[in-house]
């Protein structure tokens, strides 16, 4: 039965949690807002008004306790290392990671003779999707959230928290 005659026939619409749960979440993904180098002017470009990604539901926030996604845009060196993983550790469950740019997924150009760079970030914290490119255009990290909704919606929250509560 189709969702335009459930709602004409009985007025009510019949889903699983699990699916108006990810819808929910899908439709409001709230990044950290901060940036380490280049990379970030790119995702900046992408929040403002050219893209516009709060058509998509993403509203960056200020704070890592009210956010459920985190940029990785630019060059993590072994200093900033910790504190990203800080401020992972502070975000509240589910929590997604964007690497966004070469810098970030593999150390880039400055992976070879510095010392103080790190191999790639998914060595500090787990990565869900990935963004090429140096730097990425704004066109690829709305392509980046478009399949972290995709991912999301294949979740199954509810059915998780159940089972850990029998166990």
């Amino acid at each position: 039965m189709s969702l335009d005659s459930q709602i004409q026939n009985n007025g009510v619409i019949v889903a699983k949690l699990d699916d108006l749960l990810n819808w929910a979440r899908l439709s409001s993904m709230w990044p950290i807002s901060f940036g380490i180098a280049c990379c970030a002017i790119e995702m900046m470009g992408a929040m403002a008004a050219n893209y516009d990604l709060d058509r998509l539901g993403v509203f960056p926030r200020p704070s890592p306790r009210q956010s459920d996604v985190m940029i990785i845009a630019g060059t993590v060196t072994f200093k900033m290392a910790d504190r990203i993983r800080k401020l992972y550790e502070q975000m509240p469950e589910p929590k997604y990671v964007i690497s966004m740019g070469s810098c970030s997924n593999c150390g880039g150009p400055y992976w070879q003779h510095g010392y103080h760079v790190v191999k790639g970030v998914d060595r500090v914290i787990p990565v869900d999707v990935y963004v090429q490119g140096c730097p990425p255009r704004p066109e690829a990290l709305i392509g980046a959230f478009l399949e972290l909704q995709k991912k999301i919606e294949k979740e199954s929250l509810l059915g998780e928290q159940l089972f850990n509560q029998k166990a």
